[in-house]
């Protein structure tokens, strides 16, 4: 896997936990995808609380336990990478957020050898 350093894109997805693409959870399809386009690499985060255009609070709190928390999906690559998925995610992503913001990649590195 090449290094990737200095200007690069950060993708940013905020979905819910439930939200569904062809029957299996929609942040598992979109780093499914993200890894099937050759991109460097996804990270799936869930949130503990949080709301969203909707207005209804998301929580994971023992006596509000809901079953759709904040999910959100970072990845980091080149412009040209991040723009392949950008039609996958038009075409999945039904209700939610995505944002895109320059970054500066300072290190990126892969140690075959590590153990």
């Amino acid at each position: 896997m090449p290094k990737i350093s200095g200007q690069a894109r950060r993708l940013r997805i905020y979905i819910g936990e439930s939200d569904k693409y062809k029957g299996t959870p929609l942040y598992h399809a979109i780093v499914l995808k993200a890894k099937e386009l050759g991109l460097a690499g996804a990270t799936v985060f869930r949130g503990v609380e949080g709301f969203g255009a909707n207005s209804r609070i998301h929580s994971a709190r023992i006596l509000d336990i809901s079953s759709d928390l904040p999910i959100l999906i970072d990845i980091v690559d080149s412009i040209e990478y991040i723009n392949l998925l950008l039609p996958f995610l038009d075409e999945v992503v039904k209700e939610g957020l995505i944002t895109i913001e320059d970054v500066e990649i300072i290190k990126y590195t892969n140690n075959k050898n590590k153990k």
